[in-house]
């Protein structure tokens, strides 16, 4: 008999059932076919909310640095540019999603984080740590960030602006009008900066249009979206003072027909110019556009009460014309089931299948299944395991400069990913929870070179072994103050022949601990503080330490924010410089609407 087994026949002799305790639930949609409460999950979730976005929070980096077990490897700050990584995966193995629509760039994972809704449109941010090939397809290999836009409750309009060292100069702000059938909401920002360095500006701008209706076939809901990131980019990507801007179209629609059914489609087109040597832009440019269109149906049948099975299909057609990689086009279409089962307040169990095919009708199958039981009611026991694989990125493929070059016969990671995982929440007021897990990856994609004097060159090499631990625990304390500590340890292995180096798996933190505290400050201050201490594979730890602060006084907010408050010197790309302390203080004014 298995250890689980076990467990799940002690669970039926133990005589408590869960209390019911009254509590806010928080549902959770990502990595689950039906929406559950947190708590509920069977997979390890992380939910971020994004109050008062522009005033306690910069962009979304600051956000995703509270989430264990994320490591977004920063070029810049501001999210200009950075290689999201989950649980030591590459930057091209985490799916971004935009309201459960992926949003991946199949140019390069360099682009995922290219998010084109400013915060200031984001409801939550949801984190799915683990493959989530079987409901999202390719690139979830790692785990699934899922950005979830917010449906306006009331008519508003506000603006704000800041102002910072390094000559950072930012505007925000909302538009929101809201009638019985109908909701509209109109963002923008706007973040410049002449740079902490030389060849270090950047100037980034998004807008977005969010419009709501309610019609007798469902709820329908119309993403528009746009954003633009110029910047300086010296030594991210070499000795180079190079420049690069990249740009980001985007459209969606979600349409419910009745309770059951759902469709959508969205449209994503993606440019990128990159200038070497920006006082020679002759020498060295790379012009690449990329365009994406997926769609598909979602369905949901109640086989009994507790049981329903999910399904769907989805289609989706990329393609790409560059300077440098040429032209290029794939299609590729998916179906997938999953059931889920609830029972007796106390036993969970999912199990899902997805089969996608592509190039000439060769296909990925990615099975996944994850069991939960409540021992008490504080205590829950969650196992899961599941496969994933990611297709190669262009870049992978057919990439060349004086450094580097793809390999078009590149074949698609595949990886088996396995959790176990203990949560206890003491009614709401203490919780906490520990995880291992481990990644087992065959075929994966890296560059690798034999010597110094060698070209990088994209190579599939044969196994990957990343192995680790999570805790969390978290306190809500009086007065509104809610203080966290995670941990997370981390160690892979990579079947390489001798003398050969790798480019990027490398580069993973292999320890990383957060402390983070809200609260609520005499004067109506809401302030926040996260400390985070990184040590990576073979480099020194480091700390950083971030503070923000606002006030609310009816329709005036103030706020500052401080950036690396102890000034460390750090990179998270190797070669490539963070900068030092970095403040910025503005306000923000409710022009019409509900003060906050």
């Amino acid at each position: 008999m298995t250890k689980f087994a076990a467990l799940l026949i002690l669970a039926i002799l133990i005589p408590a059932v869960r209390a019911q305790e009254p509590r806010k639930d928080t549902i959770v949609v990502t990595g689950q076919y039906e929406p559950v409460p947190l708590d509920d999950a069977d997979r390890s979730v992380s939910v971020i909310t994004v109050p008062d976005a522009g005033t306690l929070f910069r962009g979304f980096p600051d956000l995703l640095e509270l989430v264990p077990s994320v490591d977004l490897r920063q070029r810049a700050p501001a999210g200009v540019q950075g290689d999201l990584s989950i649980r030591g995966s590459t930057f091209g193995q985490t799916l971004v999603l935009l309201n459960g629509i992926r949003i991946n760039d199949v140019q390069t994972g360099h682009h995922n984080m290219d998010i084109p809704a400013p915060l200031e449109a984001v409801d939550r941010i949801e984190v799915l740590r683990g493959s989530g090939s079987t409901m999202y397809g390719s690139d979830a290999v790692g785990g699934v960030l899922n950005v979830i836009t917010r449906k306006p409750e009331a008519s508003e309009f506000r603006i704000g602006a800041g102002l910072g060292n390094f000559g950072v100069n930012q505007q925000h702000g909302t538009a929101t009008l809201v009638r019985n059938r109908f909701s509209e909401q109109l963002t923008f920002s706007r973040d410049f900066s002449t740079g902490f360095a030389p060849d270090r500006d950047y100037r980034n701008l998004s807008l977005a249009s969010d419009t709501f209706l309610a019609s007798s076939l469902g709820a329908a809901e119309i993403l528009l979206a746009y954003d633009d990131k110029p910047f300086g980019a010296d030594q991210f990507y070499g000795n180079y003072n190079s420049w690069e801007r990249t740009k980001t179209w985007y459209a969606s629609i979600r349409q419910a027909l009745g309770a059951k059914t759902e469709t959508y489609f969205a449209y994503r087109r993606h440019s990128d110019l990159f200038v070497l040597y920006r006082d020679r832009p002759q020498l060295f440019t790379n012009r690449h556009i990329s365009e994406n269109w997926v769609g598909g149906v979602r369905r949901r049948e109640e086989l009994s009460r507790g049981a329903t099975l999910n399904y769907g299909a989805e289609g989706i057609h990329d393609s790409i014309n560059s300077g440098n990689l040429g032209v290029h086009a794939r299609s590729r279409g998916a179906a997938y089931a999953g059931l889920d089962v609830r029972a007796l307040g106390r036993f969970s169990f999912t199990a899902g299948v997805r089969e996608e095919v592509y190039r000439r009708w060769r296909g990925q199958l990615s099975p996944t299944v994850a069991a939960g039981v409540w021992l008490n009611s504080h205590v829950k026991l969650r196992a899961s395991a599941s496969r994933a694989f990611r297709l190669p990125s262009y870049t992978d493929l057919y990439y060349h400069d004086p450094a580097s070059i793809g390999s078009p016969g590149l074949l698609p990671e595949k990886a088996w990913s396995y959790e176990g995982g203990l949560g206890w929440n003491a009614g709401g007021r203490w919780k906490g929870d520990v995880a291992y897990f481990e990644r087992l990856e065959r075929d994966g994609i890296d560059y690798v070179r034999h010597s110094a004097a060698d070209l990088w060159r994209a190579t599939n090499f044969q196994r990957l072994h990343f192995r680790g631990m999570e805790a969390t625990v978290e306190a809500r304390l009086p007065r509104g103050q809610m203080a966290g500590f995670d941990y997370t340890y981390l160690t892979g292995a990579q079947d390489l022949l001798a003398g050969i180096e790798s480019r990027y798996v490398f580069n993973y933190p292999s320890n990383t601990a957060l402390a983070r505290w809200t609260g609520t400050l005499p004067g109506r201050i809401t302030a926040r503080s996260r400390l985070g201490v990184t040590q990576r594979l073979r480099r020194n730890a480091y700390a950083v330490w971030d503070v923000s602060a606002t006030g609310s006084y009816g329709r005036v907010h103030p706020y500052l924010q401080i950036a690396n408050m102890t000034g460390t010197g750090y990179q998270e790309i190797p070669g490539v410089a963070m900068p030092g302390r970095n403040v910025i203080a503005g306000v923000d004014l409710v022009v019409f609407g509900p003060a906050h």
